[in-house]
């Protein structure tokens, strides 16, 4: 095994742990293995990945690789079920209620499709510089995505979709990327400024490059499909703003663009947020010692947000160190990713730092105030079983198959 992966691994399951712990503190609560409180049900889901690894990592790697069709369609299955059956928390309907417990399977999604790129990009038949073979590696992200989004949860939509950066590095070309990148920029322009606006500074912009570039046929259709590619933006974003997103959604997204004050409601959260890692200072208050923790100012302060603790308690350093933990885990995988021998372990390595990156920066960002609250958690570290069961099945499938690599064929 490759012991770097597994020992930041181990880090920071027990710094969130501890953190956990820190968040939700209470005296007269007892000992930390009180499974009435987060901080004891997170140590039995410590101790029931420690079996879920060991599971891993004693199967046969096949079980992964042959059997990846088999994985994504029960999650995808699992997926439409949840819709119908099951239980609404946060306003989305994202989980499974068993017993006392609730199993989210968005968490498990990851794995399977991330196994499911792996296989598709991996047949012989496949070449990604080909349409249809673009459209169906796609589908394959797209697909949970749309599901989830109906349940409705954003924030892990948004994690499936990153994974087209897993088709860019297998060769699809960067202009996708390029135009996914304009379409956020015109999507914030379109919130920010009136439609009518908008769509006569586009005209003018479109009128302005027909005289700059050489009359040729190409460019006025290049010209052209840029303009309805702007003007589609700008007028649908407006619509889904209005239409499609629930109130609080609409708050939230204009607090974060500066066009709404709202310290008292969408943007209690960030404010807290910011207080609170603001207040840690260098080194922070140390451990148990934030007040800002202690006396729940920060809502969702053990889950979404629980990068707050770590800023309140552990000060810019503490923060520093856990940044660098995790570019430390996300580099290291994608330089194994780089080094496997085949083309399913290469991509599945690759979505799998796709995957912990997006949740990485995209929860942090949110504490600090750079995105909207969508409500993602921070990989090992945020509480709930199904978060750190589904990382721990994604993570270690990739330490399996890098461990095999040596007794596999180039």
């Amino acid at each position: 095994m490759d012991w770097v992966v597994v020992l930041t691994y181990a880090v920071l399951v027990f710094w969130g742990w501890i953190s956990i712990y820190a968040a939700v503190f209470n005296e007269e609560a007892g000992n930390i293995v009180n499974l009435t409180q987060e901080y004891g049900k997170q140590g039995m889901f410590m101790a029931t990945s420690l079996v879920i690894i060991a599971a891993i990592l004693v199967s046969n790697y096949r079980l992964w690789t042959n059997f990846a069709p088999l994985w994504y369609a029960l999650t995808i299955l699992l997926l439409i079920g949840v819709l119908f059956a099951g239980k609404k928390i946060g306003g989305a309907r994202s989980w499974y209620g068993i017993g006392g417990f609730s199993l989210q399977p968005s968490e498990l999604a990851k794995f399977s499709t991330a196994l499911m790129m792996g296989f598709y990009l991996a047949l012989p038949r496949t070449n990604i510089k080909r349409w249809p073979n673009r459209l169906v590696a796609a589908s394959i992200f797209i697909l949970p995505a749309l599901l989830i989004g109906l349940q409705p949860d954003v924030g892990s939509s948004l994690v499936f979709i990153s994974l087209i950066l897993v088709l860019y590095r297998e060769g699809m070309p960067g202009y996708y990327i390029g135009i996914a990148l304009a379409g956020v920029a015109l999507s914030i322009v379109g919130l920010m400024f009136p439609l009518k606006w908008t769509l006569l500074t586009l005209a003018g912009l479109s009128v302005l490059t027909l005289l700059l570039l050489p009359k040729k046929r190409l460019y006025f259709l290049l010209n052209g499909l840029a303009l309805a590619f702007a003007s589609a933006t700008v007028f649908a974003v407006g619509q889904v703003m209005e239409n499609v997103l629930a109130p609080h959604q609409q708050v939230r997204i204009r607090v974060l663009l500066g066009l709404e004050n709202d310290p008292s409601g969408a943007g209690y959260n960030t404010l807290q947020s910011l207080i609170a890692i603001g207040s840690g200072g260098w080194t922070g208050k140390g451990f148990l010692g934030g007040t800002q923790t202690k006396l729940n100012f920060v809502p969702a302060q053990s889950t979404d947000y629980i990068f707050c603790t770590i800023g309140e308690e552990w000060g810019f350093l503490g923060a520093t160190l856990l940044m660098g933990l995790f570019a430390l885990l996300i580099g290291r995988i994608i330089w194994l990713a780089d080094k496997q021998k085949d083309t399913f372990s290469r991509v599945y390595g690759y979505a799998v730092a796709v995957i912990l990156f997006t949740h990485w920066i995209i929860n942090i960002g949110m504490t600090i105030g750079l995105v909207p609250t969508i409500g993602i958690p921070l990989p090992f570290f945020s509480y709930g079983g199904s978060s750190l069961w589904g990382f721990t099945i994604l993570l270690f499938i990739f330490v399996k198959l890098d461990a095999e690599r040596w007794n596999r064929l180039s």
